[in-house]
């Protein structure tokens, strides 16, 4: 059971670092349960941290 919720959570996780990667806003996070929020922001932030230090060429 516990290796559903993580695969959920990380695929929460991948989303946010897709949207992230696509310049879209944090704002547009579509998940309202707090563990699944904190992983798509997570992922979000970490794309969003990628792309300002230039590691991702378009």
């Amino acid at each position: 059971m516990k290796r559903q919720k993580r695969d959920r959570l990380e695929r929460a996780r991948t989303k946010g670092y897709q949207a992230g990667l696509a310049g879209r806003s944090k704002e547009l996070c579509p998940y309202q349960c707090i563990d699944a929020r904190g992983y798509w922001l997570g992922g979000w932030r970490d794309a969003v941290d990628e792309r300002s230090q230039g590691y991702m060429v378009n």
